[in-house]
């Protein structure tokens, strides 16, 4: 935050001040207690388990300057308390109030599957030629917009937000928050549906992203997303789509693979624009159209988007490529949809030096009522791809070996319900010449079993 103070707090969320001085500067907003960045305003949020008022001791010790607070109504202190009545609304009107106060466009970008890998590409494009904001980690909810806003400073040139979604309404209110210029959506699949009930359903509310698109707005989509073809931006902003086919403005041609990277001419208008990628999947290709869509109608040639765009080597735990011990190792642990699941397999199934291809898959999480029946479909996958030993975690890839048993009785399967036990066999089992593919929800926590041979 920039010369924000005590008394701007205030104002923003209607609070009163209990005590200290309301010119305090401060310049971050944080909600773990135990993480200050310095000069910070401590927010406690009450969740469904714990209620973080009972940090705040903690949060000064640690640097924090000032304090909300809807538990108290009397307090004396030399630091600032500010009283308001929920936390979490007081936090989300700060960052649409230092919202208001920026000039920076924005563009927000939401979706079931690759918001952050999209999100990377975008901003990569766009470093073609300004200095670009982005969202930090996975920081896109109702909480951590407002303190992703809240980070932007006078030296931003443009920002790419990420906006989450998990439940119904929650997509508008960060939306409303973020006040943004463009809007991309990835997909629509299955993630979440658990708490929505269908895809229709998940489309609708991907869509009131366009609740905090401004007046004359851009609402890009993806073109090849049976849902979103037809689609159109509400009245007063422009709709664009991407992807491969006749009805996309941003168009990738001649997709195929070279040494099992992407390679394609990216087509808008009479411009052609031959690109290879240096990460692995073709689902990257549609990423990398969405990204050269954003920049070119930010005013960036699309063949200089596009030559610093091919630089782009991936971001941490999704689909990043490691040699090691002469194996190689497909990390990509961040999380886990039936969509995100068959991208990965088909990048391990696009390295062409492997002695054998071996798929380590963990459980999806959140995919409702008809969630056996998405890891069977998995199984089904690999069946007719090239893969020589699928190993699982947890009770749902039950299903995925099931499926493989089923289907492809040759590829071999091996069961595991705790991480000690499956890190255990693949250390045994793993050797030079393999490459491993590590897949699953975040909450089964594969990544550190990944880390382990890379």
């Amino acid at each position: 935050m920039e010369r924000m103070t005590v008394k701007e707090i205030l104002l923003a969320a209607e609070g009163k001040l209990l005590c200290g001085s309301e010119d305090t500067v401060l310049e971050h907003i944080s909600i773990d207690s135990r993480n200050m960045k310095g000069n910070d305003l401590f927010v406690p949020i009450i969740g469904e388990k714990v209620d973080a008022h009972r940090f705040i001791d903690q949060a000064f010790e640690n640097g924090a300057v000032a304090v909300l607070t809807s538990q108290h109504d009397d307090m004396d202190s030399e630091k600032p308390w500010i009283r308001v009545e929920d936390t979490k609304k007081a936090l989300q009107d700060v960052g649409s109030y230092y919202r208001n106060r920026l000039s920076i466009p924005l563009v927000g970008i939401t979706g079931s599957v690759g918001k952050t890998t999209t999100r990377e590409m975008v901003s990569c494009a766009l470093s073609a030629r300004f200095a670009v904001f982005k969202t930090p980690g996975n920081h896109n909810s109702q909480v951590g917009v407002p303190i992703t806003l809240s980070e932007i400073t006078q030296k931003d040139e443009i920002g790419v937000i990420e906006l989450g979604m998990s439940e119904p309404g929650e997509l508008t209110v960060i939306a409303k928050i973020a006040k943004i210029q463009m809007a991309v959506i990835t997909n629509i699949g299955v993630a979440h549906i658990e708490q929505l009930g269908s895809k229709e359903n998940i489309c609708r509310e991907k869509l009131t992203i366009q609740d905090g698109l401004s007046e004359g707005g851009i609402l890009i989509l993806n073109g090849d997303d049976e849902l979103l073809k037809d689609v159109r931006a509400k009245e007063g902003c422009r709709t664009i789509y991407y992807g491969t086919g006749e009805n996309c403005n941003y168009r990738a041609e001649d997709v195929h693979l070279e040494e099992g990277f992407p390679a394609f001419t990216a087509v808008y208008g009479t411009e052609r624009v031959p690109m290879r990628l240096k990460v692995m999947g073709s689902h990257n290709v549609l990423n990398a159209m969405a990204s050269l869509a954003v920049a070119k109608e930010s005013g960036i040639p699309m063949e200089e988007a596009a030559k610093t765009l091919e630089q782009f080597t991936g971001f941490k735990n999704r689909q990043q490529i490691y040699e090691a011990n002469g194996m190689t190792v497909i990390d990509d642990t961040y999380n886990a949809s039936p969509v995100s699941m068959k991208a990965g397999l088909e990048v391990l199934g696009s390295v062409a030096k492997a002695d054998r291809r071996i798929a380590v898959l963990a459980d999806m999480k959140e995919l409702g009522e008809k969630s056996p029946e998405f890891h069977y479909e998995i199984g089904e996958y690999i069946a007719e791809h090239p893969v020589d030993l699928v190993v699982v975690l947890g009770e749902l890839a039950k299903e995925i070996v099931r499926a493989v048993q089923e289907k492809a009785p040759g590829i071999a399967t091996r069961e595991f319900m705790d991480l000690e036990s499956l890190t255990a066999y693949l250390k045994t089992e793993l050797r030079s010449g393999d490459c491993v593919l590590f897949k699953g929800s975040n909450s089964m926590n594969l990544g550190p079993v990944a880390a382990a041979f890379h």
